[in-house]
Formats: structure tokens, sequence, C-alpha cells
């Protein structure tokens, strides 16, 4: 199952970690694990690339563990990380039991 932790300070979401497999289908066939990894893309990209909003963003090669951590609270960067969220939960009630999601106040 993929594990989402969204790193909250003061209301704020501020940063992201996504690890493990949705176990949907075989590696490289799991349309579960696509849509995450692509939303991930977008979301690192939007936050760093389009709005020049300074970021941590890393994988963890042994997990391949992905995460992301604005440098400074930001109302671009909370609303970006909460669409992410959005569109997680929304993959998660079409197909159940392949992503948790989780808030954890940093």
């Amino acid at each position: 199952m993929l594990t989402v932790n969204f790193y909250e300070k003061n209301g704020k979401y501020v940063g992201f970690k996504v690890d493990g497999h949705a176990d949907y289908a075989e590696s490289g066939q799991d349309i579960v694990c696509a849509s995450v990894s692509s939303a991930v893309q977008l979301t690192s990209n939007l936050i760093t690339q389009n709005f020049g909003i300074n970021a941590r963003v890393g994988v963890d090669k042994k997990t391949n563990a992905v995460t992301l951590r604005v440098a400074e609270i930001r109302d671009e960067a909370d609303k970006i990380l909460r669409g992410f969220k959005q569109h997680l939960e929304l993959v998660s009630h079409e197909f159940e039991n392949t992503i948790n999601i989780y808030i954890s106040e940093v």
C-alpha cells in the first residue's frame, strides 16, 4: 500500500512524503502507482519551477520514497499541496486499499 504523509505547520501544508507501492498490479503495470508518480512530479514541478518556491525534494534510492518540504510557509504551496491531497483522495476512493493518507504536524 502507498503511504502518503502530508506535513502541516500552522494550518498550512508544507510538504509530503510518498512511500511504498499500491499493489494494484505488478510493478510497471500499476495504474495507481503511475497516477501517484505523475501527480508527485507535477506537484514538485509546480512548487519549485512554476512558482519558484524554495523546497527540498529528495528520493531515497533504497526505498524510492519521495519527499518535498518547502523552506517557508507559502499560501501558493499550501494550495498546490491541498490539490495534490485531493487528487490522491479521489484515486484512493476509485481504487480502494491502495493509498493511506496521513497528516502530521511539524
